[in-house]
């Protein structure tokens, strides 16, 4: 793991200790609990309960991003539609904010956090979650040292 990465999940893990002290977050035990369990409840999750429960991800990445409000509480990232659309039932709701993902090969997860709690979540093949994450090397490849920064945010 490089020392950009490992300070990106530090900074992540921080934050979310924080806000589940701070608010009507369940305390991690439980949010663990749900994790084992399956129980991916949006808005209620945390990437500590993820982490320590499965360990670390096998990718990581941190975007600036918009997504499309659901009534159901969801924010679906907008990367995850194709150019143009929308989501089905999405009708006026929109968010934006930089987005911490995590994606776990070896169990099939796209996980998407806003603001330190879970907004998104998808099951997907070992083979998808590797291709994202090869997306994510790549465009890094691109972002300037300010943006690389986790201090210059």
């Amino acid at each position: 793991m490089n020392v950009y990465r490992l300070a990106s999940l530090g900074v992540w893990l921080l934050i979310g200790l924080v806000s589940t002290g701070c608010s009507g977050m369940p305390p991690l035990d439980q949010q663990k609990r749900l994790v084992q369990a399956g129980d991916f409840r949006i808005q209620q999750l945390t990437p500590p309960a993820f982490v320590e429960t499965w360990g670390e991800p096998t990718y990581t990445h941190q975007q600036f991003t918009h997504f499309f409000g659901m009534p159901d509480g969801r924010l679906i990232p907008q990367a995850r539609m194709a150019l143009g659309e929308s989501p089905q039932g999405w009708e006026t709701g929109l968010a934006a904010g930089d987005a911490f993902f995590m994606a776990y090969a070896d169990r099939g997860y796209y996980l998407v956090f806003l603001e330190g709690v879970l907004v998104y979540h998808e099951a997907m093949t070992a083979e998808k979650v590797h291709l994202v994450g090869k997306t994510w090397k790549f465009e890094s490849q691109f972002k300037t040292r300010l943006e690389s920064s986790p201090g210059m945010k």
